[in-house]
């Protein structure tokens, strides 16, 4: 029986391999070495692809998404079966392990004899808190998320700055997801579906939540009030929930599926950090499109997002931290990118900076921002405004650098 579920398996993925794919721009770390690698991300963000495509030649595959599978009482025989079919693979890769009972034990036996797993699954099993208890030091964690705009426009060799601006706007809206993009899929729909299946999977369901209506919500707060300040109090007062403990405990179940994710004020005091309260985004744009906005879009928060969810990506690559600053004047500054011990940009996000007011008050607070966080290299991210400028308040010059966030989504990201 196990072999025969592991033949379809195969031929099934040897037609996916076959499909479409967008290269990501991710590596797996560590691919040829012993230690467990593990692939993690938000529901449909591409783990499985990225591990196919990454994965040349000589490797087995399981797939615990088949119930039959999972029913194995003897882990040895799925095994010997993989190295039958496989004929001896050097890798091997387990699809939705988390369907396994006792799977972290299953792995950590195999992972002392020698074999070289990657793994992945829905990320409320798969997260590096889980993994880091059951495989202390003995693994790796590779995260995957919707298409980057790199990644969704792919070579622009051959695309004038029309064609590009023109595919951004696209990319605005309708979010990164890879399927719907390679397939043509109704997006709106599809995010729809995926967002009420993660809610169910990974949160309901796997935490036995009774009050479903509480929770979905709070979910639904979060994606329309991406881009701002919240704190758990405010959630609860706007919701009707009469626990701020619910809340809290909700929004960070929420957090785990990586379909959310939030920033902490900067402050060299690390209580603050903790205690001030959080702006919230959404990983993908096309969540807020699907699932918060009407007709009548604000863009000024979609530039926002899409800024928060590229730098949630850099985070990884480049081993940057960001958060955003505001002081007691409440002014505010979008973004500030912490490497290492220094802070090396301050980032405001503009849609519009035609109004000679708007353009002063964002200029002000990256001034005093730059005055309180001793960081030279100002940006302001706009729709199409592009230059460098030199501006002055109170005595204090600074140097502004305006760029359209089309051209800063696709330059390459680097550390100082």
């Amino acid at each position: 029986m196990i072999r025969e579920i592991l033949l379809k398996q195969k031929s099934e993925l040897e037609a996916k391999r076959k499909e479409n794919y967008i290269k990501r721009e991710s590596e797996i770390k560590s691919l040829n070495s012993d230690i467990i690698k593990a692939i993690t991300g938000p529901r449909r963000a591409g783990k499985s692809f990225f591990i196919i495509h990454s994965l040349k030649e000589n490797y087995g595959y399981a797939n615990f998404d088949d119930e039959e599978l999972t029913r194995a009482k003897d882990y040895d025989e799925i095994i010997a079966m993989i190295d039958d079919v496989y004929s001896n693979p050097k890798i091997i890769f387990f699809d939705e392990i988390q369907n396994l009972d006792r799977w972290e034990l299953f792995v950590n036996r195999l992972q002392r004899q020698g074999r070289n797993i990657l793994l992945t699954g829905s990320n409320s099993n798969l997260l590096s808190g889980e993994l880091a208890t059951h495989l202390t030091g003995r693994h790796f964690e590779t995260q995957i998320y919707p298409l980057s705009f790199k990644e969704y426009i792919g070579d622009t060799k051959n695309k004038t700055t029309a064609d590009i601006k023109k595919e951004f706007e696209g990319y605005l809206r309708d979010g990164g997801y890879p399927e719907p993009h390679v397939k043509n899929l109704e997006i709106s729909e599809y995010i729809k579906t995926l967002f009420q299946a993660t809610l169910y999977k990974d949160v309901i369901k796997r935490h036995k939540i009774r009050k479903t209506s509480e929770i979905e919500a709070i979910a639904e707060f979060i994606v329309t009030n991406v881009a701002t300040q919240i704190s758990y109090n405010q959630i609860a007062k706007s919701l009707g929930v009469k626990s701020v403990e619910t809340v809290k405990k909700y929004y960070r179940i929420l957090e785990e599926t990586m379909l959310f994710f939030s920033l902490k004020k900067f402050s060299y005091k690390l209580k603050e950090q903790e205690t001030e309260s959080r702006k919230v985004y959404c990983i993908d744009n096309g969540i807020i499109k699907a699932k918060a906005f009407s007709t009548s879009q604000n863009t000024g928060k979609l530039y926002e997002n899409l800024v928060a969810s590229e730098l949630k990506r850099r985070e990884q690559q480049t081993g940057i931290k960001t958060f955003y600053w505001k002081n007691q004047q409440h002014e505010e500054v979008d973004f500030v990118i912490k490497e290492g011990s220094r802070i090396t940009q301050l980032i405001q996000v503009c849609y519009d900076i035609s109004n000679p007011n708007t353009k002063k008050r964002e200029i002000r607070s990256l001034i005093k921002a730059k005055q309180e966080l001793k960081c030279n290299e100002l940006i302001v991210l706009t729709n199409d405004y592009e230059a460098e400028e030199t501006a002055e308040w109170y005595g204090e010059k600074a140097k502004i650098k305006f760029t359209p966030l089309w051209k800063w989504l696709l330059e390459k990201e680097t550390t100082r």
